[in-house]
């Protein structure tokens, strides 16, 4: 299943899209924003903030209290709906980010307690440096034994390559074993072998600990803990959107009439007087497909009004690709109509709505010059008869359970009851079909697989392998996949380098860093995910392989060394001056959106997708190609 968005422009009258702006402007976005001091004060705050989970029961309680005040008072139902689901959402995000910043101080701290130099361990150890070194060898030993007897390659031909991808995957988990293993033994010899180890990349060093190296290197991870511990503690809690100038101009007579005490401070001011305010009301969101409602006008063009807002239309302006979806939406609304709904509205291809305003320029009022933007969420499942079949039978199957384990209980409520009914009466609106094309569902060979492996110099190498060979089937680069729009990855590269350099002076100089290059990365994030799902599709494969973004770090780092000690043998610290030279000219890719899209475009065709490490040594080819025989070796 997957889940798509599309967007249209909302064309209205002008009185239309003032009353709109006015409610969004000067009821809904202050209400979100009372409601976030609302929660932030709260004395169970502290609480959330350590559990990192926030009941949105909570942010219910205090809308419905907030709602009794004339300043947040009428407006319709969903606004408010809109605003609880926005403030939970915008705190849930905040508090993962808390947990995180958390866990990485946590992780720090627990490293700098480890790291030790080898005079250190050895006096903690009571022991001399080669009963260390012999404790530790005879740890990896252990360690080794059990992973290379149980991971033996199937395919002859193919065993040296194979057993170099396993070595590696071994090598990317005996770190966790081995920070395990610290905490589970209270042996000084073993724990002290175990921090030689882990200071010195899970294997024994060639040559004697250099002491002013060490204490640099302990520098660097005492500055990596400060620096966490500063984020953590300077992270400011959400506050919403004041839409006016007010802060920004209290900002300026602060810093032209009194004088910083510190650094930080006068940080703070700039920082302030820098930071562009919001202009733009907080976007309203319609979490039901039923609150949206569909027609036509006299001129045949698709308009759409809003639960709460039905004296107001506004007429949808869309893209050509994207008709077809709003008018599969007026073709659900209409057949339930016609059957005096006798069809579920579970299986609408529309799922959820938003309304927003975008950006404009000129000097009229907000409402003439900003946009208005509606976002819609559909499952691309539902276009077809198959897909839609798929999922009716899901959500028959999941009804189906929750009313025998609801029926199976004793002494049932009323509201149970009521329950089982409506339940019973969903199940029954399920078993009528919406009309829908037919379109045969997507099958892919078994033994076919593809593999997409991430690098820094080229951002997604395919390889489609045939696993019961396990050989490459076909390669694609990056220039491949992409084709004759290859010259937009060197344009948008080039368009990198340009900013992070006017970056790089705007902050010498203390001006504003917010330089940014449009949608290009996103556009060409969509261009190699739906070239790598046609490719995949075209040889009929039956999964791809993405790599573990766990892992993008140790793979972009072990690519820049790679190229490092290639293009200069010897000199260590010639080395680590080309590496930094060359993370600046090649920009670091948003592996993460790519990976999204790829994802999605997959889950359009019925491809599926599977999550495996990748591997560090290789061409971008081999990588790609044994990420996909991982991927099918770890099924077992």
């Amino acid at each position: 299943m997957s889940v798509i968005t599309i967007q249209c422009k909302l064309v209205a009258t002008e009185e239309t899209r003032r009353a709109l702006w006015h409610l969004m402007a000067e009821k809904h976005t202050p209400l979100i924003n009372e409601l976030l001091k609302h929660i932030a004060q709260d004395s169970r705050f502290e609480e959330w903030s350590l559990t990192g989970k926030l009941p949105r029961l909570v942010v219910s309680e205090a809308c419905n209290q907030l709602k009794q005040d004339p300043q947040f008072s009428g407006q319709p139902g969903r606004f408010y709906s809109s605003a609880i689901s926005t403030v939970h959402r915008i705190f849930l995000s905040w508090l993962a980010l808390q947990t995180r910043l958390r866990n990485q101080i946590s992780g720090q701290t627990r490293w700098l307690a480890m790291l030790q130099s080898d005079n250190e361990l050895t006096i903690a150890s009571q022991t001399d440096i080669n009963t260390l070194r012999l404790k530790a060898s005879e740890l990896l030993t252990h360690l080794n034994e059990p992973i290379s007897e149980s991971d033996q390659p199937e395919v002859k031909k193919t065993r040296s390559k194979k057993k170099n991808q396993t070595s590696n995957q071994a090598g990317a988990n005996v770190s966790r074993t081995l920070f395990k293993l610290y905490d589970e033994t209270e042996d000084p010899l073993t724990r002290c072998a175990i921090a030689y180890l882990l200071k010195n990349g899970c294997k024994l060093p060639d040559q004697n600990e250099n002491p002013e190296k060490f204490i640099k290197r302990r520098r660097k991870t005492e500055i990596r803990l400060e620096r966490l511990m500063n984020t953590f503690q300077t992270t400011r809690i959400p506050r919403g959107r004041h839409l006016s100038w007010h802060s920004w101009i209290e900002a300026l007579e602060t810093a032209t009439s009194h004088i910083p005490e510190n650094e930080e401070e006068a940080a703070g001011w700039q920082a302030r007087l820098l930071t562009k305010p919001a202009i733009l009301p907080f976007p309203v969101n319609y979490e039901t497909n039923e609150d949206l409602r569909w027609s036509l006008n006299s001129q045949g063009r698709i308009c759409v009004s809003f639960n709460g807002l039905s004296e107001h239309f506004f007429e949808v302006y869309c893209d050509q690709r994207d008709l077809h979806w709003f008018n599969r939406f007026l073709e659900d609304q209409e057949t339930k109509k016609a059957s005096k709904n006798q069809h579920s509205s579970s299986l609408f291809s529309l799922r959820s709505g938003q309304i927003a305003w975008q950006e404009g320029k000129g000097d009229a009022e907000h409402w003439v010059v900003h946009r208005l933007v509606l976002s819609c969420s559909i499952e691309t499942d539902t276009w077809t008869q198959e897909g839609t079949e798929e999922i009716r039978q899901k959500k028959a199957s999941d009804c189906a359970k929750v009313i025998a384990s609801t029926k199976a209980k004793e002494n049932r409520s009323q509201n149970q009851d009521a329950f089982i009914r409506r339940r019973e009466r969903m199940l029954e609106l399920l078993e009528n079909q919406f009309p829908r094309p037919s379109y045969p569902l997507y099958q892919g060979q078994p033994s076919i697989l593809a593999g997409v492996s991430y690098g820094l110099d080229k951002p997604a190498t395919l390889a489609i392998v045939n696993i019961q060979t396990g050989k490459a089937i076909t390669y694609r680069s990056i220039r491949q996949i992409l084709g004759k729009n290859y010259k937009l990855l060197n344009r948008y590269r080039l368009n990198q380098q340009r900013n992070a350099h006017k970056r790089h002076n705007n902050q010498r100089k203390g001006g504003s860093s917010q330089l940014r290059e449009s949608n290009q990365g996103q556009y060409l994030d969509r261009l190699i995910a739906h070239e790598i799902v046609a490719i995949a599709q075209e040889y009929q494969v039956s999964s791809l392989a993405l790599p573990d973004l766990g892992d993008i770090r140790e793979i972009v780092q072990s690519e820049v060394q790679a190229r490092a000690e290639q293009k200069i043998l010897g000199s260590i610290e010639q080395q680590r001056k080309y590496a930094r030279q060359y993370r600046a000219s090649v920009h670091r890719w948003r592996y993460a959106q790519l990976t999204q899209f790829i994802q999605s475009q997959a889950a359009q065709v019925g491809i599926s997708i599977e999550i495996t490490k990748q591997p560090l040594s290789g061409t971008p080819q081999e990588k790609a190609r044994n990420l996909a025989i991982a991927a099918y070796q770890s099924r077992k």
